[in-house]
């Protein structure tokens, strides 16, 4: 058994949701596919496909393969490219996650560039507030904010963020101007978090029970750009990334507070798998990023490293 083209024969019986479809899709024969699959299923020794007449079902092993399988294959299409005489001209499409806020904001507006750049090369660029399983998920670059878990991954830091606390001069001119962290528990704070509720600031203090201020406001959202708007409005006190607002900062429209308290900065990493660092499409990716942010400055960093 040929395992990689078995692999890819079930991946297309997956993806197009019978052996029939797969078959057509290939092209190969019905008979061709269902002896790839039962060949795969004898060879893990466990059953990967419930057939219906009408659909198929992954069982939890399949699952576990499929997800892998795609990885697998999307490996191998990565040597291949590396490897073939037109290396030089990426090819193919690469994945590519981030968190909302800054993928909306920074890394969207360059992809129009990006892809006149290499007309041969497609991106996916997947926005969510958590980090992705690269492999099961097939992600070829993850973009994350924070300290990174230890893992087989390849982390190469790109900057520091910091998380900077800011109102309007007219909320600050009607309710004061807090001093110290504590202060906070007598204004209107916007609350940023996945649920409603309180949340956590932390700020760099000596006294042990300034270091987390629970914060509980009026006003919450799961959206850092509308609470940053609310601010300007004269909402109350946001926390907010300083690259987000440093252009309110600069036109008056947000006042920087507390800044003897802020904590220390927070790496942000681009995160690959290892196989797919040498990629063409990834380098290609990556190297671009470099050159746009080097000369763009969007968070402030002054000093974007070469990867």
């Amino acid at each position: 058994m040929d395992q990689l083209s078995a692999m890819a024969t079930f991946v297309r019986a997956v993806e197009t949701g019978s052996l029939s479809a797969a078959a057509r899709s290939l092209p190969s024969s019905l008979t061709s596919v269902s002896r790839q699959i039962s060949a795969l299923e004898e060879h893990f020794g466990t059953r990967l496909l419930l057939r219906t007449t009408r659909q198929l079902a992954l069982t939890d092993d399949g699952r576990i393969l499929y997800e892998r399988a795609k990885s697998i294959l999307g490996e191998v299409k990565e040597i291949e490219a590396a490897l073939s005489r037109d290396r030089h001209e990426p090819s193919g499409r690469i994945r590519v996650s981030c968190p909302i806020l800054m993928g909306r904001l920074v890394i969207a507006p360059l992809l129009a560039e990006f892809l006149r750049r290499y007309p041969r090369l497609s991106v996916d660029l997947l926005l969510v507030d958590r980090a992705v399983d690269m492999v099961e998920e097939d992600i070829h670059l993850a973009i994350r904010v924070g300290r990174l878990r230890d893992s087989q991954l390849v982390a190469r830091k790109f900057a520091d963020l910091r998380m900077v606390v800011c109102a309007s001069p007219t909320y600050l001119a009607r309710r004061g101007v807090p001093r110290m962290p504590r202060d906070l528990a007598d204004h209107d704070c916007l609350v940023f978090s996945d649920a409603p509720g309180s949340a956590e600031w932390r700020f760099a203090e000596s006294t042990k029970a300034d270091r987390k201020i629970r914060i509980s406001g009026r006003l919450w959202m799961n959206s850092l750009d509308a609470l940053a708007a609310a601010a300007k409005e004269g909402a109350g006190i946001v926390r907010v990334p300083s690259w987000q607002v440093d252009a309110d900062i600069r036109a008056g429209s947000l006042r920087r507070i507390l800044t003897d308290y802020e904590p220390p900065p927070t790496p942000l990493h681009l995160v690959f798998q290892p196989s797919r660092l040498a990629s063409p499409k990834t380098r290609a990716f990556v190297d671009y990023l470099v050159e746009q942010w080097r000369a763009a400055d969007p968070f402030g960093a002054h000093a974007v490293a070469a990867l």
